[in-house]
């Protein structure tokens, strides 16, 4: 179970060093503590983290990654390999987003549909 709240965690911290880079310094705070939220045991605290990622991942990855390439494009520089990494990050994001099911089920075995 370890290694699920470990990818969790790493999602969150991508996002966190998104939202740095670009100087929202509370978003990123909130994003890197997020993933204490899990040692609340109630089920709706992780569904709400997995909601939290699920919605990251198109909003927030998917139309960054989609304005890097698309300024990449019309710079005329290489781009594939960006959209390659940035695809990779939206996967990994949703991945992570699966694992929260695994955390649930470990905790209460007959809730994994409620």
């Amino acid at each position: 179970m370890w290694w699920r709240i470990l990818f969790i965690s790493v999602a969150y911290l991508l996002l966190g060093a998104h939202f740095l880079r670009f100087g929202q310094n509370e978003v990123c705070i909130a994003s890197a503590l997020a993933p204490v939220l899990l040692f609340i045991r109630a089920t709706w605290m992780t569904r709400l983290l997995q909601l939290a990622l699920i919605v990251s991942a198109f909003l927030v990855w998917g139309t960054s990654g989609f304005e890097y390439v698309q300024a990449r494009i019309v710079a005329e520089a290489p781009w594939y390999r960006l959209s390659i990494i940035m695809s990779s990050v939206v996967a990994f994001t949703l991945f992570a987003a699966w694992c929260g099911n695994g955390i649930i089920y470990r905790r209460h075995p007959r809730k994994i549909f409620n």
